[in-house]
């Protein structure tokens, strides 16, 4: 648990009723944050109690527990405070937060987009002039999806951009082909494979677009520079 001197308030009011718990600044934002792993409530929370007035140490009534969240257990009443109440960030941690969620979303547009025009990915830095262009916000506790769907279509005014995945024939020399498999995994998936008689193994993989640089780096890599790829139509 972080140390009470150290916690924030996080509070909720319902029919009513006003509840507050103790919390660790960056944990409880890190809950919040749809993109997160699971958080346990009970690091998160300072002293396991519900008040309803924490400055002062006034404890909830498991009365007014039960009649706004229909239990009086204190993790499953912190964890509904958290997820529906308002938690006093500082204005540098809300900076912080956005800023990570706006290198999330140029990271995810840069990896899947491209300019359909060239069929090439877009250069990060013209993403990041595309949503600087548009003034684009970045709202912290809104998903990275969700994020990145309202971001694509405001840039789309900007530059020629859409998500899509592409399709390309490989072909490795047998004496690589045993280090395709964990190569090619984190790009995309193998849609099918074949031998061939010369002892050269090829393939049709679909990765997003906006990878097709660096999978053929790649592949280029884990064959000396042998790696034939070609992008199907």
């Amino acid at each position: 648990m972080v140390n009470i001197d150290d916690s924030i308030i996080a509070k909720l009011e319902s029919f009513g009723e006003k509840f507050e718990i103790l919390v660790d600044a960056d944990l409880a934002a890190e809950f919040r944050n749809p993109d997160s792993d699971n958080i346990a409530i009970d690091d998160i929370l300072a002293v396991e109690e519900i008040f309803k007035d924490a400055k002062k140490g006034d404890k909830a009534s498991e009365e007014s527990m039960n009649k706004v969240f229909e239990t009086a257990d204190i993790i499953d009443v912190a964890k509904s405070i958290l997820e529906k109440g308002t938690i006093q960030l500082t204005a540098q941690q809300k900076r912080d937060m956005q800023e990570e969620k706006r290198k999330l979303v140029i990271s995810k547009i840069a990896r899947e987009a491209i300019n359909p025009q060239t069929g090439h990915p877009h250069p990060i830095l013209r993403i990041e002039n595309a949503m600087n262009e548009c003034k684009i916000h970045i709202d912290p506790f809104k998903s990275l999806d969700e994020q990145v769907k309202t971001t694509l279509k405001a840039i789309k005014i900007k530059i020629p951009i859409r998500f899509e995945r592409v399709k390309i024939a490989l072909r490795l020399p047998g004496s690589s082909s045993g280090n395709a498999y964990s190569a090619i995994r984190p790009f995309g998936q193998i849609l099918n494979e074949e031998w061939q008689q010369d002892g050269s193994w090829i393939a049709v993989v679909e990765i997003p677009g906006g990878l097709q640089d660096d999978f053929n780096h790649k592949m280029a890599q884990i064959s000396g520079g042998e790696a034939e790829t070609k992008i199907i139509k």
